[in-house]
């Protein structure tokens, strides 16, 4: 690496919207973040919002295509 071009890393704290906090390293002295891995629908295993039908099943129910015999 050439010396004098990259900025200075250091210690960072990130504090989540739901109270988390936990330290990376960063050119930043704090970062705000709104959805971190304690409180994302993803990593908890809550997808409550998230959509669990696929679209050909949506556009078969929307269209009255059930295949049911």
């Amino acid at each position: 690496m050439k010396k004098d071009i990259h900025p200075e890393m250091k210690k960072c704290k990130v504090v989540c919207a739901c109270g988390n906090t936990f330290e990376t390293m960063s050119t930043k002295d704090e970062i705000h973040v709104e959805v971190c891995s304690e409180c994302h629908p993803f990593y908890t295993g809550k997808q409550g919002k998230a959509k669990k039908t696929g679209s050909i099943e949506k556009f078969n129910r929307k269209y009255g295509l059930n295949k049911e015999a």
